[in-house]
């Protein structure tokens, strides 16, 4: 819904509850299951960002690809306000990140050789 409100779009849905569960959770929140959702129900206000990275190849962005010494990854970001769109290509070192990564515990350089 960000995304499509990012790019000047419009889109309708309802809450489709799965499980009996989910019907009571949503009547608990005081959700109206037949309610037909704008997206300004979705997502408030006007100055919305959005971003994603491919993870595999598909007709947007580029999956993750490996050569060796680096990770290459290709991303979309996109804002409500301004209707701006950036691709960005990226090239991460891993072994860099794995001197900055004290936290995660990765072993960036493991990644490559799998």
């Amino acid at each position: 819904a960000c995304a499509i409100k990012c790019l000047n779009g419009n889109m309708q849905c309802k809450l489709w509850p799965r499980h009996e569960n989910d019907v009571k959770e949503a009547k608990r929140r005081g959700l109206e299951l037949d309610r037909v959702l704008t997206i300004e129900d979705l997502v408030k206000g006007d100055n919305v960002f959005f971003s994603a990275t491919g993870i595999t190849d598909g007709e947007l962005l580029k999956g993750v690809r490996y050569d060796g010494t680096e990770i290459h990854t290709s991303s979309v970001v996109m804002r409500s306000r301004s209707g701006t769109l950036r691709f960005v290509d990226s090239i991460h070192m891993p072994k860099k990140l794995s001197e900055l990564s004290k936290v995660s515990g990765i072993e960036y350089s493991t990644v490559l050789k799998a």
